[in-house]
Order: structure tokens, then C-alpha cells, then sequence
């Protein structure tokens, strides 16, 4: 399977341009003989990174931060509409499996009115395999994403093996990484804001403890993706006519030994390919540790979970 990772810099808040720079995306990378590719946390249409680092983010009722999050819910994605069936077109069209991160919104109905932290997995053949909301927002996350259910802790089965992804903070929930390596993934996939030092250890301990091929997705954002009207903690404020980079990518791949096959990638705007390891080379590690089964204490604990979509 090769793998093309997006860690390109979206269009925030723009759904029209983000949709047609994933039209190119996904041409390239089939071009590229690419099997799958992955977009990070949020990418369509940006990750709201500015909760960290504007400082007024969390004042009550305060109109600019409420502009911020309307803009956001008015280029978020809705699964019902023809902006969604353009992505489930252009998988098929390409013939590529499709992982996108975004904000999912509800437009009418139980569940209207919220945003949520998504990922669809999209087939080759443009059906939509699997639809996960974040269980838990993170922190300041809280502001702007209601909170998801467990639908989709799942895989999904294909000619390359079993694909299952989390996003983020997600990593360090235990039960939710024991249901998904109870679903015996071959290749996950880690969808963060960017993959900055904590986020490769929780990338490489899942690695690890779940035997599985981890690509760990970071995306690029700037300072002036920032939404008008927000103040920047002085800390951040750059040198006058610069424009860093808030978000710096890191994405990478981990082996189910916990090594590097992919070198955390920083600072850099593009497309990274990989051809991944067949899922069947690293079997051996899992005659030490196999946390779903010999390692596994089935007459000690019991896990239950509800899949139960609400919305």
C-alpha cells in the first residue's frame, strides 16, 4: 500500500477552495500510483488553532470569538449535502481510498446546531465506511465541538488490510485505544494538529501496544489563518512582516515495534508518500505482547462499549 499523507496548509474556512485543492490533492496522488490518503485533524476546514493562542479565546459571549465559530459552522461539512457527495466522488473517480479529518456539522435535525471533530473513511468505490466523531473534545476544544459517540470504534476491512484511525487526545483515553486494538488493526491512522514531542510518544506507545503500522498525521497552519478580530498572546506576535508557521506538521509513520519507518516531517508544505511494510512483516512482534489476546486477562475485566449512533 502506498500512502499519501496531506500535510499541506488548508484554506481556512473557505469550503469551496478546500474542496477543490482536494480534487487536486487526490489526482496527484493517484497520479503518484497512491493507494490511500490521509488528511489531518480538521483539515477541511481548518483546525481551529487559534483557541490556543488567542487571548480573549474563552471570554463569555464575546462577539469576535463568536464570529470565529459561525464562520467555522458555516464552512463545516454535512454528510447530507453535495459538498460531501464531491468527496465521495472524487474517491471513486480516482479509485483511492479517502481519510479526511474536518468539522462536521448537522444542519437539521437531533444533533443540529453543534460542531464536531470528524474523520470519514471513504472506499475506493466512493461509499463512506466508516464516520467517527472525537469522543472527547480536547480542553479548549469544549468551546466549538460537541462531543461524539462510539459509532465508529471500528475498522474497516480492505485488500490491504484492517484501517482504523483516532483523533488526537484520543490516543491517551486506554479504553478507547482497547476497543480499537480489540478491532485488530493493521494500519492506523493518528490524526493531530501537528505532531509536535508528546504526540510521537503517544503515536509510538500505540505503535507498540497495539502492533500495528501507526501514520501519525500533522497538518501547517499560519499566524494569519487567524480570524479577524482575535488578539495573539504577545508571546506569539512575530517580528514585523513575518508569518510563522503556528502549526508545523510532524507527520510520520511508526513500525508495530515502536521504530520510525517515516522520520517525524517539520516545516515542510507538501505531499509525503511512503510505501508501507505488508502488514504481515512486523507478526512476530506480537508473540510478546498481544494486548488483545495472550497478553489479554478476559476473566479479570470486562469491557463494554456502546456503538449506539445518537445523531
Amino acid at each position: 500500500m502506498k500512502i499519501a499523507i496531506i500535510q499541506k496548509r488548508p484554506k481556512v474556512n473557505q469550503l469551496e477552495a478546500c474542496l477543490a485543492d482536494m480534487q487536486e490533492y487526490v489526482t496527484e496522488a493517484k497520479q503518484q500510483q497512491a493507494d490511500l490518503i490521509v488528511f489531518g485533524e480538521c483539515w477541511l476546514c481548518g483546525y481551529a488553532a487559534w483557541m490556543d493562542y488567542a487571548s480573549e479565546a474563552g471570554y463569555w459571549d464575546h462577539a469576535p470569538v463568536k464570529d470565529a465559530w459561525s464562520e467555522m459552522y458555516h464552512n463545516s461539512i454535512d454528510v447530507q449535502t453535495t459538498h460531501f457527495q464531491r468527496i465521495l466522488d472524487m474517491a471513486e473517480e480516482a479509485g483511492i481510498y479517502i481519510i479526511i479529518g474536518a468539522n462536521e456539522k448537522i444542519s437539521s435535525g437531533p444533533g443540529n446546531g453543534s460542531l464536531y471533530n470528524s474523520i470519514f473513511t471513504i472506499s475506493k468505490d466512493g461509499a463512506l465506511l466508516n464516520h467517527h466523531r472525537k469522543l472527547m473534545p480536547t480542553y479548549t476544544e469544549k468551546l466549538i465541538h460537541g462531543m461524539g459517540d462510539g459509532y465508529g470504534l471500528k475498522t474497516i476491512d480492505t485488500e490491504h488490510g484492517r484501517i482504523g484511525s483516532l483523533i488526537c487526545w484520543e490516543h491517551w483515553m486506554p479504553l478507547t485505544r482497547q476497543v480499537m486494538h480489540d478491532e485488530g488493526e493493521d494500519y492506523h491512522f493518528a490524526l493531530w494538529p501537528y505532531v509536535k514531542e508528546m504526540h510521537i510518544i503517544a503515536s509510538r506507545q500505540y505503535a507498540f501496544e497495539g502492533r500495528c503500522f501507526v501514520i501519525s498525521v500533522g497538518q501547517m497552519l499560519r499566524l494569519s489563518d487567524t480570524p479577524q478580530g482575535l488578539e495573539v498572546k504577545a508571546k506569539e506576535i512575530p517580528k514585523e512582516g513575518e508569518d510563522p508557521w503556528m502549526l508545523k506538521g510532524g507527520s510520520c509513520i511508526i513500525q508495530p515495534d515502536g521504530s520510525f519507518l517515516l522520520e517525524p516531517q517539520y516545516d515542510n508544505d507538501e505531499i509525503i508518500y511512503q510505501d508501507m511494510p505488508d502488514k504481515e512483516a512486523f507478526t512476530g512482534e506480537k508473540m510478546n505482547l498481544a494486548v488483545s489476546g495472550h497478553y489479554q486477562r478476559p476473566d479479570v475485566f470486562e469491557l463494554k462499549v456502546n456503538k449506539k449512533r445518537y445523531y
